[in-house]
């Protein structure tokens, strides 16, 4: 005789003395406990559930918690040096052995239900506790006319840069692409409008710094990617 069971989200087909891995359930070595949904018994005379079998149960002993092999995720960002990694995961699992399928009769066997700790991706998810009423809520302070709630500070208005230029100094202009994070496309539209090199950008203030990022619609890339500290490192080399 087998039995499918379901733990854990997911689906087992198992028989007496089957060993099987099932996400961590809340019992300690040498406990017996029973897994009460079940979705099928199969033998000579098959019952299917609708979707479970009321009264049936498959009863198995907890050999040990383990974890599952690890899972490799390999990270690597685009124009970034420096920036691979791993990020491993092991799946907390529980380790049984079936000892018995219970037809019938399960709900009255007194064994201890095996039920998960709802763990996702690593994190221990707690049981959920009874529920208690909830608290009553408290009222809103009424805020006096003399406090004051600071507002967002405003954003920097853009000003054009005063350095920008028709076309690059004796027709010979800086490789822009050196500067992490431009490319040959990014590296057009700074000429396009007026940049050909290094010093140019290494002279903007924060008010031609937002201009530029309009016009090269990429909000936060220049100091995201701290071009005005490489601009001025390639300009003194330069020189």
């Amino acid at each position: 005789m087998f039995a499918v069971l379901k733990t854990g989200g997911k689906q087992y087909r198992v028989q007496a003395g089957d060993l099987l891995r099932v996400e961590r359930i809340a019992a300690q070595a040498g406990e017996t406990v029973q897994f009460n949904d079940i979705l099928m018994i199969g033998g000579d005379a098959p019952v299917i559930g609708a979707p479970t079998i009321e009264g049936a149960g498959v009863q198995a002993e907890v050999i040990d918690q383990i974890k599952a092999d690890k899972i490799i995720h390999f990270v690597k960002r685009r124009r970034k040096h420096s920036s691979q990694r791993t990020k491993g995961h092991r799946q907390k699992l529980t380790l049984v052995k079936v000892t018995e399928i219970l037809a019938s009769g399960a709900d009255a066997t007194g064994v201890k239900a095996a039920i998960g700790t709802g763990s996702v991706s690593g994190f221990a998810i707690e049981a959920a506790a009874p529920a208690q009423p909830a608290p009553k809520a408290k009222a809103a302070k009424p805020v006096k006319a003399a406090e004051t709630v600071e507002a967002d500070a405003p954003a920097i208005a853009g000003v054009k840069p005063a350095n920008l230029l028709t076309e690059a100094r004796d027709g010979q202009p800086d490789d822009l692409k050196r500067i992490s994070g431009v490319g040959p496309k990014l590296e057009g539209l700074l000429h396009k409008n007026g940049v050909f090199h290094f010093d140019q950008i290494a002279a903007w203030t924060p008010e031609e710094i937002a201009y530029m990022d309009d016009q090269l619609s990429f909000k936060g890339r220049i100091e995201r990617d701290s071009w005005i500290d490489q601009a001025k490192q390639f300009a003194v080399e330069k020189e």
